[in-house]
């Protein structure tokens, strides 16, 4: 019973603090007084609501008035969920083209964390319909996505995954942090990553970096296949095609000057 009523307490936490943000959003800024009215408790038990939102950057409180307004916290994560869709639909321009060209499937991640996440996929006239990939998170060491954005990744969250244990995956999952390490320099030099045989036996992928506005990497875009239609000897060719429909994703997305390395 116990359990069961402090999961049912913290439950209507979560509602009144999400409550406390639209009524933020309708009315602007309001104080303690007007907050607890509008949620029908106690001055002291808005208080606390309002001062955990502050804390997560969610509401501020104006210094001169006292009253609460939405946070800066509520913009970046508006931005992010924005971006995401922006990304989404800019590269829908190009990647059915893409997927055409390559006869295989074409992907679009984001760094999530220490992991690669699939936001998008595009299958070609040839590709192999095993795997759907939007919504998974894959290991950034064994994914030619995953190396492109741990390439462009900060020096401080490279270093955090390659100190970490790098699972074996496949046939010729490279591990090795040294050997990791030097081919993410190659990355960056050569402006592509290869996977052939270390995600799965047997299935090959090269991706390209997708620049935003600032010149950041904010995604990378790869077409993969079974690797006997996709051998090593045929992914420079398929590289040049990633990194044209990279290239024309990032222009999309606003980026026009040199990338950061």
């Amino acid at each position: 019973m116990g359990n069961g009523s402090g999961e049912g307490a913290a439950v209507q936490s979560v509602d009144r603090a999400l409550t406390i943000l639209k009524l933020l959003a309708r009315d602007g800024e309001l104080g303690v007084s007007e907050l607890a009215a509008g949620l029908g408790v106690h001055r002291s038990t808005a208080f606390r609501l309002v001062a955990t939102l502050e804390r997560h950057d969610l509401v501020e409180q104006d210094g001169d008035r006292g009253g609460y307004r939405l946070g800066v916290g509520v913009v970046r994560l508006a931005g992010a969920t924005s971006a995401r869709l922006d990304l989404v639909r800019e590269s829908r321009t190009v990647t059915p083209a893409l997927a055409r060209a390559v006869g295989e499937t074409v992907n679009v991640a984001v760094l999530a964390g220490r992991e690669a996440l699939y936001v998008d996929e595009v299958a070609g006239p040839s590709a192999l319909q095993l795997h759907h990939w939007v919504g998974q998170r894959i290991p950034l060491h064994a994914t030619s996505n995953g190396k492109v954005l741990l390439a462009h990744a900060p020096a401080a969250l490279r270093e955090e995954v390659l100190a970490a244990t790098l699972p074996v995956l496949a046939g010729r999952t490279v591990t090795d942090p040294g050997r990791v390490r030097a081919e993410l320099a190659e990355v960056r030099r050569r402006g592509y990553a290869t996977a052939v045989d270390e995600l799965e036996d047997g299935l090959s992928a090269v991706a390209a970096p997708v620049f935003g506005a600032d010149g950041s990497v904010i995604a990378s875009l790869s077409a993969s296949g079974p690797t006997f239609r996709m051998p090593e000897t045929a992914i420079a060719a398929v590289a040049e095609q990633v990194m044209t429909a990279a290239r024309e994703v990032s222009a999309r997305m606003g980026w026009f000057g040199p990338a950061q390395r």
